[in-house]
């Protein structure tokens, strides 16, 4: 902490703070010298759910294959009228991947933000169920196994 002090110190920040950034640092230190856990261990080691269903590829033919479904059931198709499905595709994929653990690129609205649309024209839960059951059926189809 002694370099820490001194370096914000000589960077003319108030003592004040220099003693608020130093109990910050500190209370990390648990953190830093402790290790992991086995346990800790183990969870690092697994993949993520996005590596194990098999990367960019699966969730790309799986999102391919969802929206298929979902176009084709007339109990749900209405809330894509006039979407740009191209665009659409690649939100949903980019949410994906980031949702399973893959490298996040999704730059898109919060759920709830980004769906309150929906809700404005009748969405409801009994269409969210349906939309889980073709995401399941898609999932099942691509031979992604159910435990994941």
């Amino acid at each position: 902490m002694e370099h820490l002090g001194a370096t914000l110190k000589e960077l003319g920040v108030a003592d004040d703070l220099i003693g608020e950034a130093a109990a910050i640092a500190e209370s990390v230190r648990g953190d830093v010298l402790a290790g992991y856990t086995d346990e800790e261990k183990a969870a690092k080691a697994q993949k993520s759910l996005f590596d194990r269903i098999g990367g960019e590829g699966a969730v790309d033919a799986a999102v391919d294959v969802f929206y298929r479904k979902v176009l084709a059931d007339d109990r749900v198709n209405k809330f894509f009228e006039g979407v740009d499905m191209e665009q659409q595709a690649a939100k949903q994929k980019a949410f994906l991947t980031m949702a399973f653990g893959g490298p996040n690129s999704y730059t898109g609205e919060d759920m709830r933000k980004g769906h309150a649309h929906l809700v404005e024209q009748g969405m409801n839960a009994s269409h969210f169920d349906v939309i889980m059951e073709h995401l399941g059926a898609t999932l099942k189809e691509l031979g992604v196994a159910d435990d994941l």
